[in-house]
């Protein structure tokens, strides 16, 4: 019965391991892992370590050579910022004094930690493994005198709190400003160097990327002359509709207008002055009318001069 319930109880918690692996996520930029400080947290030294814990926070928060670390999920992660965003750390890849702190400074240690001595490291190689535990045989051996010296806390981070806390791009330039330590362990100094080379690019992601233009949106974005500002301004035709064509199609096309020749335009300038003259001698129509009064107002008078003629020559005769 002790068994089952042993196995049973492993099952449960590597199914619950499972579940928060999925829930957080592995690599992802500003990931959330349960952990949000609005603050930065009060660090204390583990005594004879190289390391600081925060006894007032309940998590698994450390600092250690430059960075902050956080054993939240059944997995390690680091930041070199007290709030994130946080890098997910392979078990093979966790820094050897970062796995050596004792099990009572887990602030929220797991259930499996029950039973494990609080003074001593937990026991990684039963939790992850023979093969993890051969990759990193003689972890938990080291020579208490020649523990490094523990690196500053970044204490100017305590000006950036709630809506002060700088965005994923601004918080390496303020590191390098403010910050001069240099991690010494190469593992620590590696994940320094990666998160500051990914934060960068990670930050230009939701940025829309360029793209080189198209012929037919420079002319777009171009437009002739005509169409510019300050340049004459051309109204658009409407649309055609059936009226309209039908009235097109009915009125005659104008001809295209052609460049005059000087020899045509020398026989019309000919022409006009001819038609001048022509018009200037051609009588008035009132002159005309006064003339043809005058022809007709004389010739009555010739026809009566020779009637009185014949009447005379005709009286004479008949006395005789």
């Amino acid at each position: 019965m002790r068994y089952v319930t042993i196995v049973l109880w492993t099952l449960f918690w590597s199914m619950t391991s499972a579940i928060a692996q999925v829930s957080i996520g592995i690599g992802l930029p500003g990931m959330s892992i349960g952990i949000n400080l609005p603050l930065f947290p009060t660090l204390v030294r583990v005594p004879g370590y190289p390391v600081y814990y925060a006894p007032q926070l309940d998590s698994n928060f450390f600092f250690y050579d430059g960075m902050y670390w956080v054993y939240e999920g059944d997995n390690w992660y680091a930041s070199s910022w007290y709030n994130g965003p946080w890098g997910l750390v392979g078990p093979e890849f966790v820094p050897l004094f970062v796995l050596r702190i004792p099990v009572g400074y887990y602030r929220n240690p797991p259930m499996y930690f029950r039973g494990w001595r609080s003074d001593a490291p937990p026991r990684w190689g039963d939790h992850w493994g023979n093969e993890w535990q051969q990759r990193r045989s003689g972890w938990d051996r080291w020579q208490r005198s020649s523990v490094p010296a523990i690196a500053p806390l970044p204490i100017y981070q305590r000006q950036y709190s709630g809506d002060r806390y700088p965005r994923v791009e601004q918080q390496h330039e303020l590191n390098s400003r403010n910050y001069r330590y240099q991690p010494r362990d190469a593992a620590v100094r590696q994940h320094y160097e990666q998160q500051s080379v990914q934060r960068p690019a990670l930050s230009q992601q939701g940025a829309p990327q360029e793209r080189t233009p198209r012929p037919q949106e420079i002319q777009r974005s171009n437009p002739p002359p005509q169409f510019q500002q300050g340049g004459p301004v051309v109204p658009r035709a409407p649309s055609p509709q059936k009226g309209d064509e039908d009235n097109r199609r009915s009125a005659p096309t104008q001809a295209p207008s052609r460049q005059r020749d000087p020899a045509t335009g020398e026989q019309r300038q000919q022409s006009q002055q001819g038609t001048v003259q022509r018009e200037q001698q051609a009588p008035k129509p009132g002159q005309e009318s006064n003339q043809r009064g005058k022809g007709m107002s004389q010739e009555p008078r010739q026809e009566q001069e020779k009637d009185r003629e014949k009447r005379d020559e005709r009286g004479p005769e008949r006395n005789r």
